[in-house]
């Protein structure tokens, strides 16, 4: 499928937003993003009722679009979501696993672990957890989990961007051999405790 303008721009601005290279309370000024993007209002629009819809930001009357204030009390409610989600996804989807999936879900922690700065990681470590739940064919429920992932990367680059340092990560592995074991309790025991530690 080819990626649209709107996109491009809502690709370009999340990220901006989820890394903090666009602060809480900023502007979203339309004319300057198309400018930006050598486009029209229409695809800018677009892109910034889906940062909306995604919590990204905030429509104030009057006064356009802003970046939405990061709230720390949704945090929590963020992670546990995403363990009763993503755990019910896996659970669904270790039946379904073929070899390709398991190749893929190896590719994933190998990139992960390879990631030489934090935003690369993160990109990467949502690749990770959306493989491990594609096969569960549920894609109402992996639209959600998309949704909390993108709320808990902006918290994850708001308090742990000073403390990243490039590793292995053992849960990523875990889940990997719980996997090729079609170990659906076991892998769902490490992805909870694994979501649980952004807390």
């Amino acid at each position: 499928m080819t990626a649209t303008i709107a996109d491009t721009i809502y690709q370009s601005l999340s990220q901006q937003i989820i890394t903090g290279a666009l602060p809480a309370g900023e502007k979203l000024r339309q004319d300057h993003i198309a400018r930006a993007h050598e486009t029209s209002h229409v695809p800018v629009r677009e892109a910034l009722l889906r940062l909306e819809a995604h919590g990204l930001a905030v429509s104030e009357p009057r006064r356009g679009m802003r970046v939405a204030a990061l709230d720390p009390s949704e945090v929590r409610e963020v992670i546990e979501m995403r363990v009763v989600l993503e755990t019910l996804a896996l659970q669904h989807a270790v039946q379904n696993f073929t070899p390709r999936d398991i190749k893929l879900v190896s590719e994933a922690v190998a990139q992960c672990d390879a990631a030489e700065d934090m935003p690369t990681w993160e990109a990467r470590n949502r690749v990770f957890h959306r493989v491990i739940l594609t096969p569960c064919a549920m894609p109402r429920l992996l639209h959600t989990i998309d949704d909390l992932h993108i709320a808990s990367a902006r918290h994850f680059f708001a308090h742990w961007q000073q403390k990243w340092v490039q590793r292995t990560d053992a849960d990523h592995a875990a889940i990997l051999q719980a996997l090729k074991g079609r170990n659906a309790t076991a892998a769902s025991g490490i992805l909870a405790r694994h979501i649980r530690r952004m807390l």
